[in-house]
């Protein structure tokens, strides 16, 4: 996968992400922000921050380092008259996280398309996302699972 250099405004959204008091203090990072905002790269490194009492990532900063990152590129691909918020999420802790674990974050133009679509003809979309955060082996050491209820602004 070629990874498009970041634009300043993806670069902003980036920093300004990286800046804000709840996710920074997770300790997780976003590293990448793609241009067109359809790609998003998170990190969350093994530190002094992140670890608990047993050498091993903290579960609540694994997910919180998940937690906003499709809402807020959806919110961001559909426009400021929409509004995204957390249905349900599902977490499973498949393998204790002892080094930086990475997630990648995709969406499609086709995705947010049928999204445009289903609130056309509706008051809200649903979806369902997953993403999972995996050491640079590629061992999978966290799946989540993420619904979101997308509504058009009245």
């Amino acid at each position: 996968m070629i990874r498009a250099k970041e634009s300043f405004e993806s670069r902003l959204w980036r920093w300004a992400g990286n800046l804000f008091p709840a996710y920074r203090r997770v300790g997780a990072r976003v590293t990448y922000v793609s241009p067109d905002f359809y790609q998003v790269h998170v990190k969350i490194p093994s530190n002094w921050q992140t670890r608990n009492h047993m050498g091993m990532t903290w579960g609540g900063g694994l997910y919180s380092a998940l937690d906003p990152i499709y809402g807020v590129m959806i919110y961001k691909l559909l426009g400021y008259r929409h509004r995204v918020v957390d249905k349900c999420a599902e977490i499973h802790f498949r393998k204790p996280g002892r080094t930086t674990l990475y997630a990648k974050f995709q969406l499609s133009p086709s995705e947010i398309d049928a999204i445009r679509l289903g609130l056309a003809s509706g008051r809200k979309v649903e979806r369902t996302y997953q993403v999972e955060l995996v050491d640079q082996a590629g061992v999978v050491h966290v799946s989540c699972l993420k619904t979101l209820c997308i509504f058009a602004s009245p």
